[in-house]
C-alpha cells in the first residue's frame, strides 16, 4: 500500500514541464532505437541490456562477484558504446550535418518508400529483360499458409535481390515472392490459381496465380510477363495492365495507403492518383 501511495503522489505532483521532459526523453530514446534497428549495433544493445539485467539480479541475490564484474563493465560502457557504435554514430552525425534527418518524419513511411522504390526498379529492369516475376505485398490478411510453400528469406527489399531471385533457371525463380512488413519473407512460393474461366488467353499462369491470391486475401500483386515484359497489377480479383515506372510507383503507394489511410501520403503527386488502367 505504501508503494501505491508513493506512485499516486508522484503522479499527482507531476508538473507540465515534467511531462514535456519525459516526452522528449522518450522520443529521443525511440529515435535512437530506430537508428540502430536491424543493424549489428542492435545485437550489441541487446547484450548491454542483458548485462544490466544481470547486474540487478546479482544485486537482489547478493551475488557479489557477478555484481562487481557487471558494474566494472558498465562503468566502461560509454567508451565501449563509442567504439562499437562508431559507424552508426558517424552516419547519424553526417545526416544531421547535411540536414537529412527530420525527427518529425515517420520512420515507417521512409522504410516503405524505400521498399516501393526497390520494387519499381526491379520490375522495370525485369520488364526490359522480359524476365517473368510475381511479387505479392501482404497487407491486413495474413498469408502464412501460402508462405509455408516457399523458401524463407527474411531479407531486405532491394532491386538486386528481387532481380536475382527471378533470373531464369535459378533455384528460386519459379513461384512468387511475398513481401511482409517491408521484408522479403519468402521466395518460390506457390499461389492458388483463379477459377475464373473468362480471362484472356494471353494471360498466363503468373497472372492467374496473382488473381487467385487476390480473390482469397487483400494482397496486392505485381506481375511481370515473361513473354511481353508487360507490368500488371492485381487486386481484389481484378487485373490492371500496361504500367510504366511512374504509374507502377503510384499504384503501389495507393495499395499501401489502402492498408493505412495516412500511409506515405507525402509521396503522392499533387495532380491526382494513378490513372485507372484497362481491366481484363
Amino acid at each position: 500500500m505504501r508503494e501505491l501511495n508513493t506512485i499516486i503522489n508522484a503522479i499527482t505532483d507531476l508538473r507540465m514541464s515534467d511531462i514535456i521532459d519525459i516526452a522528449i526523453i522518450a522520443f529521443i530514446i525511440y529515435k535512437i532505437i530506430l537508428l540502430f534497428k536491424e543493424t549489428r549495433a542492435e545485437q550489441v544493445l541487446k547484450g548491454l541490456l542483458l548485462i544490466l539485467i544481470f547486474s540487478k539480479v546479482s544485486e537482489w541475490l547478493n551475488l557479489y562477484t557477478l555484481k562487481w564484474l557487471t558494474d566494472r563493465f558498465l562503468q566502461a560502457g560509454l567508451i565501449f558504446i563509442i567504439v562499437v557504435f562508431q559507424p552508426e554514430l558517424r552516419r547519424a552525425l553526417e545526416k544531421i550535418g547535411r540536414g537529412k534527418i527530420n525527427f518529425l518524419d515517420n520512420y515507417i513511411e521512409s522504410e516503405t518508400e524505400n521498399t516501393v522504390n526497390e520494387i519499381v526498379a526491379a520490375c522495370s529492369s525485369l520488364s526490359r529483360q522480359k524476365i517473368g516475376a510475381l511479387i505479392v505485398l501482404e497487407r491486413n490478411v495474413g498469408l502464412s499458409d501460402i508462405a509455408e510453400s516457399g523458401v524463407f528469406i527474411d531479407g531486405e527489399v532491394t532491386s538486386e535481390l528481387l532481380i536475382n531471385i527471378f533470373i531464369p533457371n535459378t533455384p528460386l525463380h519459379d513461384g512468387a515472392v511475398i513481401i511482409k512488413d517491408n521484408k522479403i519473407e519468402v521466395a518460390a512460393s506457390y499461389l492458388p490459381l483463379t477459377a475464373n474461366n473468362t480471362l484472356s488467353k494471353e494471360l498466363g499462369t503468373r497472372h492467374r496465380a496473382a488473381l487467385g491470391i487476390t480473390e482469397k486475401s487483400d494482397a496486392f500483386v505485381v506481375i511481370v510477363s515473361e513473354e511481353t515484359g508487360t507490368i500488371s497489377c492485381a487486386e481484389s480479383g481484378k487485373i490492371s495492365r500496361y504500367f510504366d515506372e511512374q504509374t507502377l510507383k503510384e499504384r503501389i503507394i495507393k495499395a499501401y495507403e489502402q492498408k493505412d489511410i495516412s500511409f506515405m501520403s507525402k509521396l503522392r503527386r499533387e495532380d491526382g492518383t494513378v490513372e485507372k488502367r484497362s481491366e481484363n
